[in-house]
């Protein structure tokens, strides 16, 4: 038997809850450089805002030093004032033709200050994966009392939806344990 539409459609959007808390995860600083961390950045180029990761590449040639190579030259001054304008906490350091970001190591309150992020960044996934839920069930309401579907596919759909969010909000649980042991392990 294939999966009630409905279902399926809620089980997207949940996915796509967990995959922006991935995102959302990968920009949270852990000591080592990466560069999630500023490739959503926005830099003023030429009067409009870009992300840097369509300005420049990134290498990580040290596990506290990222070098940003921009493509255009005449980006470098733009790109370092939105590093210094960025909630960071770094020094870009440029030569004129490529920028370095030393990340230097995170004191345990400044781990703790990141853990506490990280896990408001989780609630707030659950948050929307629960709103899924509850958008999906106001829909079948409707269905039901339009006389569109029985009250037996109800109880069933709203059983799969639950199951569904339950693997969700796991989902969010799970990552959200691997970013907070990422970040306390010195």
């Amino acid at each position: 038997m294939s999966e009630d539409p409905r279902v399926a459609d809620g089980r997207d959007k949940m996915h796509k809850a967990v995959v922006h808390l991935q995102d959302e995860f990968s920009a949270i600083r852990t000591g080592r450089a990466n560069p999630a961390m500023v490739e959503k950045l926005k830099v003023d180029y030429y009067g409009s805002e870009v992300p840097l990761q369509q300005l420049a590449g990134f290498t990580v040639p040290e596990p506290r030093v990222l070098v940003i190579s921009p493509y255009d030259k005449a980006a470098v001054k733009a790109i370092e004032k939105a590093i210094q304008a960025s909630d960071l906490g770094v020094n870009p350091s440029n030569d004129g033709q490529v920028i370095r970001l030393s990340f230097p190591e995170l004191t345990q309150d400044r781990r703790k200050e990141y853990v506490k992020v990280a896990k408001a960044k989780a609630e707030d996934a659950r948050v929307a994966v629960r709103n899924v839920r509850r958008h999906t069930r106001q829909e079948l309401e409707h269905q039901a009392k339009d006389g569109e579907i029985s009250d037996d596919e109800v109880g069933r759909v709203e059983k799969d939806l639950e199951k569904v969010t339950h693997d969700a909000i796991a989902e969010v649980d799970r990552l959200l344990e691997h970013k907070e042991r990422e970040l306390l392990e010195t």
